[in-house]
């Protein structure tokens, strides 16, 4: 009795699993090669900018020792099913062979594509087990990219430096998450001498809390006193401090070994029960909020940045967020000098209709473009969308079926 598609899958898993945490997305890619007759599968995974992506072939076909080779997005089929996270269809010459290119997605965050190269033209059902195929593999990388630096090599395109380094590594592991209630992503983009910026989100049974920071200076101390910021945050929340808490933690934290420097930040936590939010302003610039195509700029009450000496306290407020508003946070790199040619409003309400993750990507090309690629501040977005309590669907939920999310292109000559 032939092999159910299901348990193919399956054992593939399996498989994945058994194997050396490098070597997993072969395993993906040799089962679908013998179930599907594929003459090549390969996984592309995009870097931490999310404006290219990067080939990972076999094994053997990577070299680590030098940045990896991008390929450009923009305009292409890539960016296509990035964007509309549906797979996309192409028929190839005379249509002996089709290449069909898939979504690599958990939770919103889009980890790059898998792509084949078929025989004729594939059904539905083949459609159907490619992206299960591909959803799947998301899950695969997640679980063993903390045992190997392959996927952190695939998203560098060019090399990081120390501060860099440090930087990216207090991120959030995922850089986009979807729930039912909210949809939220952010972007960084350093500076060429690494400023101290850094964003962070977490969602637990009752809440999602958000935050986004800016330390002091630049290039390693920045990141320094950053790690020092986003540890003391972490570590009131987890032992269950509440916003007000969670500010006195990370104040006291620079205080005491910072050196008299200081670090902006807001922080945001939202009621996943009844909707009701906290916000707290420590010397940030203000959030701007989206609502019914209109962009208005919040102006909550400031208090002082984390580590000032003076005596001070930090105001609890609430922010007038509703469902249906897109909340953008962001650094003061996002505005400075050359950025202020940028009609951040226009450009917030230009984007209303794409994901989260694709506004903040997009606003922060837009920064880099207008200084000429060479930054002077480290630019951070992060990009809120609040659907309500409501909801009982996250986004990844509502896509069409996918018997109807393969278009199929013209043949190419």
């Amino acid at each position: 009795m032939p092999v159910g598609r299901s348990d193919a899958l399956g054992r593939a898993l399996e498989a994945a699993e058994a194997a050396p945490p490098v070597e997993s997305v072969d395993v993906i890619a040799s089962a679908l090669r013998e179930q599907l007759g594929a003459r090549s599968v390969s996984f592309l995974i995009t870097d931490f900018t999310g404006s290219s992506v990067v080939r990972l072939g076999s094994v053997d076909s990577i070299d680590v020792d030098r940045p990896a080779d991008p390929i450009a997005v923009p305009g292409t089929v890539y960016e296509e099913v990035i964007r509309t996270q549906r797979p996309r269809v192409e028929q190839l010459g005379d249509g002996t062979w089709t290449r069909v290119i898939a979504p690599v997605t958990n939770r919103g965050d889009a980890i790059g594509l898998l792509e084949l190269y078929l025989p004729g033209h594939p059904d539905p059902a083949v459609i159907r087990e490619i992206s299960q195929s591909a959803h799947a593999l998301a899950y695969i990388i997640i679980a063993n990219r903390p045992f190997t630096d392959l996927y952190q090599w695939g998203r560098r395109t060019t090399p990081l430096s120390l501060a860099a380094e440090i930087q990216h590594r207090l991120l959030p592991a995922s850089l986009a998450c979807e729930a039912a209630q909210f949809s939220v992503a952010g972007a960084l983009e350093p500076a060429e001498f690494v400023g101290g910026d850094t964003f962070d989100y977490v969602m637990d049974r009752d809440y999602v809390q958000l935050s986004v920071t800016d330390a002091m200076g630049h290039d390693v101390q920045a990141a320094l006193l950053a790690t020092l910021l986003v540890g003391a945050l972490r570590r009131a929340r987890r032992q269950g401090a509440d916003l007000a808490g969670q500010a006195r933690e990370a104040d006291r934290a620079v205080v005491d070994h910072s050196g008299g420097r200081y670090v902006t930040g807001q922080l945001l936590r939202i009621s996943l029960l009844d909707g009701r939010n906290e916000f707290i302003n420590a010397g940030h610039p203000w959030p701007l909020r989206l609502r019914n195509g209109q962009v208005e700029q919040l102006q909550p009450a400031v208090d002082m940045p984390f580590g000032f000496q003076n005596p001070h306290t930090y105001t609890v407020q609430s922010l007038d967020i509703r469902a249906g508003d897109r909340l953008v946070m962001l650094t003061d790199g996002v505005m400075e000098r050359s950025a202020t040619d940028i009609d951040l409003p226009e450009l917030i309400e230009r984007t209303q209709d794409l994901h989260p993750r694709e506004a903040a990507r997009i606003l922060i090309e837009h920064v880099i473009s207008a200084h000429d690629g060479h930054l002077q501040d480290d630019a951070t977005v992060m990009c809120l969308d609040w659907r309500g309590i409501g909801d009982t669907l996250r986004d990844a939920d509502h896509g069409a079926d996918l018997d109807e999310a393969s278009p199929v292109a013209e043949p190419s000559r």
